[in-house]
């Protein structure tokens, strides 16, 4: 008997800014000026897999591919993020169906992502509606944080911010204990 992915599903909300929704493989094209493409490269651990779907902006479940956001953070170029390396990670150890609900959207600050704020509001209509027809949100990867470090205002309330945020996408999601995992990247001087 073939399972039925709608009501198996272990969804996933992706959200943040460009590293989440996918800029691994774009490129400068050096022929138009401020022009730039997705070289199409699909490492192996992104593959598609019949048992992964993406949840798109016209709010349906299709068939998981890079780049995830294309339809999401639709003003720039999407390419490989790391929602597909996580969902593919996630299936083979966990032997479950995976749904995406790809959120991000490059060049965004973490005040942008403040209950009330369009992404914020768009994120958690995704989320919510991505388990109208089964399935269950087991977290939220968060990649996010490089546009709050150029102002040291920004970077000295951005832990008050995400704890804000946290607390909001749990209670207004219902998910009292809902896993966030949050990636950043670290800068080292030498």
């Amino acid at each position: 008997m073939e399972e039925n992915p709608k009501t198996t599903k272990q969804i996933f909300i992706l959200s943040g800014q460009s590293n989440m929704s996918g800029r691994g493989g774009v490129c400068k094209d050096h022929h138009h000026h401020n022009h730039q493409y997705w070289d199409k490269v699909v490492p192996p651990e992104c593959q598609p897999h019949q048992d992964i779907f993406r949840f798109s902006a016209k709010l349906h479940w299709e068939q998981a591919h890079e780049p995830l956001h294309a339809d999401i953070d639709s003003k720039k170029v999407c390419g490989v993020g790391p929602g597909m390396s996580f969902a593919n990670m996630v299936r083979q150890k966990m032997r479950v169906v995976v749904g995406l609900v790809p959120c991000a959207v490059g060049g965004t600050s973490i005040t942008q992502w403040g209950r009330g704020e369009v992404l914020y509001e768009n994120m958690v209509k995704r989320a919510k509606e991505s388990v109208e027809d089964g399935g269950e949100i087991k977290g939220l990867l968060w990649y996010q944080g490089e546009s709050d470090t150029s102002d040291i205002h920004d970077a000295e309330v951005y832990q008050g911010n995400m704890e804000k945020l946290i607390e909001n996408v749990r209670e207004d999601l219902g998910l009292p204990s809902l896993p966030i995992v949050m990636a950043s990247i670290v800068f080292i001087k030498l």
